[in-house]
């Protein structure tokens, strides 16, 4: 049997280390704020040690210092919600020591410098379709890839029984189908990203609009864009199509050939990686 894939989004699992951990971590002399290595590495195993039954091949996807070059091309606008300021920094700061660490333990990762971690893991899930593959990230735009068969997301900020996601679990949240997930967001918009999407278009909105699998594409002559909402969505419509382009990810990253079909190395206790990295 293939050793199941575990494909972290690298970034995301930082930046909740950085700002979610339950209390910060100083080096001795306290003069390093160690919170973002220290609790990447205590998320990572844990999640490992709960929610995987067999040892996986761990892969850490970050994106690129350019990923979002062409994305913010198309529209100026996106993600350029992120503030900048000393706090912003903090868990770039991390990056570093946590790759570092990553290579002490033997656990694989990749950052190609003009792609988003998205569709680096999006191109893998594709060219992997023998193996069952858990994509670990609270970025709900992996939604979309659950239509292929064996992917799941690890969600671990979840509630317990929570955690795992599949096709059932985007239905029953949200009343839309993993394909639809970029038309769903297009239309009720991503803050995360900074797309609006349109006005007074809720959840619940989206997903009756896009009731029986329909796509975006299919509204102008499905006969539902009625009223003042169908209104807004007619207007804004060439624009609800930019931004379902900005939220579906790219299958075609090109990629060296990275992945062992092998289990990775047990991680020790995050203590013990921070004294191996000589931070403490």
């Amino acid at each position: 049997m293939e050793v199941p894939l575990l494909l972290v989004d690298g970034h995301n699992l930082v930046f909740r280390a950085a700002y979610g951990f339950p209390a910060p971590i100083y080096s001795r002399d306290k003069s390093r704020d160690l919170t973002g290595v220290f609790g990447f590495f205590a998320l990572l195993r844990v999640a490992i040690r709960d929610e995987l039954d067999d040892p996986p091949e761990v892969l850490v996807v970050f994106d690129g210092q350019d990923g979002s070059a062409a994305r913010k091309q198309a529209d100026g606008n996106y993600k350029a919600n992120r503030p900048v300021d000393e706090e912003a920094l903090k868990p770039i700061r991390a990056l570093p020591d946590v790759k570092r660490g990553l290579d002490a333990y033997g656990i694989g990762w990749i950052e190609i410098d003009d792609a988003e971690a998205d569709d680096v893991i999006a191109t893998l899930i594709h060219s992997t379709p023998d193996r069952q593959r858990l994509i670990m990230s609270m970025d709900k735009d992996f939604y979309q890839l659950l239509d292929v068969p064996g992917v799941r997301v690890l969600n671990t900020a979840m509630r317990p029984g929570n955690r795992i996601i599949g096709p059932e679990q985007v239905r029953q949240r949200h009343s839309v189908t993993p394909t639809q997930w970029p038309c769903f967001r297009a239309l009720c918009g991503d803050p995360s990203d900074n797309i609006p999407g349109v006005s007074g278009i809720g959840e619940k909105t989206a997903a009756r609009l896009l009731a029986d699998g329909l796509s975006v594409h299919d509204l102008p002559s499905s006969g539902r864009l009625t009223g003042a909402k169908g209104h807004r969505v007619g207007e804004s419509f060439d624009q609800v199509l930019k931004w379902r382009e900005l939220i579906a990810v790219r299958t075609d990253v090109p990629l060296p050939d990275l992945l062992s079909a092998i289990a990775s190395p047990a991680l020790p206790k995050p203590a013990e990686v921070v004294e191996k990295l000589e931070l403490w």
